[in-house]
């Protein structure tokens, strides 16, 4: 049986309708719901590994995205990055496949260890991601898969958007995470950028290193139980 939403060129299949504006866990469990399967869009959270974590109690570091359009620039990334190790506080950068050479570089510039970088030269497996993200103090990153896996959880995040508004993707208002958007005068759409394109989006490019760094110490506090 397909499950699916109305479409006006088939309307012989039945579903309910599709709304551009909601946001995304509310969209499927609308579409579950619809066809008796209610669901909570609020219960995202899963159970953490029993993978140890490589660097317990550490603030997690995440340059990369699929697209540059979502990738905050690897300098602000170093800025926060050296100003965070300034503090006293265990940094460390993680890799995705492909994007050794972001993490590297964001290692270097805030004079970070060679040790610091994960997921280099192999990806780290999902398991000791999670594992890592489960008992990091702060996650840091853009909006990518690595931001919903801190959602699922229950770790603290400082989430940084661009081309796509927060009220599609962003995580729980919850307390435990901080979303940090700019959006242009005028914008009138959840999706006022292309999420693809080959440069960072403009509204990425207003977050400031110090809006990210007193989002970071304003989750401090909630991060108390981090690394346990």
């Amino acid at each position: 049986r397909l499950w699916a939403f109305h479409h006006p060129e088939l309307p012989g299949l039945e579903g309910p309708p599709w709304d551009p504006y909601a946001h995304e866990r509310h969209r499927w469990c609308a579409l579950t719901a619809w066809y008796g399967c209610p669901a909570d869009p609020d219960d995202v959270r899963i159970t953490p590994p029993g993978t140890a974590s490589p660097a317990p109690g550490a603030v997690v570091l995440h340059p990369g995205a699929q697209a540059p359009a979502r990738r905050w620039p690897v300098a602000r990334f170093a800025a926060v990055a050296a100003a965070l190790h300034r503090a006293g506080l265990p940094v460390v950068v993680t890799a995705g496949p492909g994007e050794g050479h972001l993490a590297t570089a964001v290692a270097a510039r805030a004079g970070l260890p060679p040790a610091a970088v994960l997921g280099v030269p192999r990806p780290l497996a999902f398991d000791a991601l999670c594992g890592l993200v489960a008992h990091a103090r702060c996650v840091v990153v853009g909006d990518t898969g690595l931001a919903h896996v801190a959602t699922a959880l229950g770790t603290p995040s400082v989430v940084l958007f661009g081309p796509v508004a927060p009220s599609l993707w962003g995580p729980p208002d919850n307390g435990l995470h901080r979303v940090l958007w700019c959006p242009s005068r005028g914008d009138d759409t959840a999706r006022p950028g292309d999420p693809h394109a080959g440069r960072p989006d403009p509204r990425l490019l207003r977050i400031t290193p110090g809006d990210v760094l007193e989002a970071v110490h304003t989750l401090l506090p909630a991060t108390a139980g981090a690394g346990s």
